[in-house]
């Protein structure tokens, strides 16, 4: 049997209507394949809290949480993913990569152009066909 881990994938937006996507770094899985920024929930913890705590360790910058945006469930090879997405916004700081590669804002159109992580495809699908 397959471990199914809880994740928190922020969908952080700007002013501007872009959304903060994230460069898996070589020394992650799914290496060089962009995802939206968050981890995994620990235990007790809750879904909005688990989200604001990895934003603050991965980008050093504080949310506000909205509602869930997307819930997926993805198996890969050794592990089954969880993916909860939530719509958030900066409300201090700006963010920096701590353990990501990269990052960059893209318009909603524009988010195709990218190698997603497949966990967060569906998340991906859905923001590009949002109006």
């Amino acid at each position: 049997m397959k471990k199914q881990i809880k994740v928190v994938a922020a969908i952080i937006e700007n002013d501007q209507h872009e959304i903060l996507c994230a460069l898996r770094s070589p020394k992650m899985s799914q290496a060089n394949m962009w995802e939206f920024p968050g981890g995994k929930v620990e235990q007790d913890e809750d879904l909005f809290s688990a989200l604001k705590r990895e934003i603050d360790e991965e980008l050093g910058c504080k949310i506000e949480t909205a509602d869930i945006f997307h819930d997926n469930i993805h198996e890969y090879e050794s592990i089954i993913i969880n993916l909860i997405s939530i719509k958030c916004r900066i409300v201090e700081g700006m963010p920096a990569p701590a353990e990501h590669s990269k990052l960059i804002w893209l318009k909603r159109e524009n988010l195709g152009s990218l190698v997603w992580a497949p966990a967060d495809v569906p998340a991906v699908e859905q923001l590009m066909n949002e109006k």
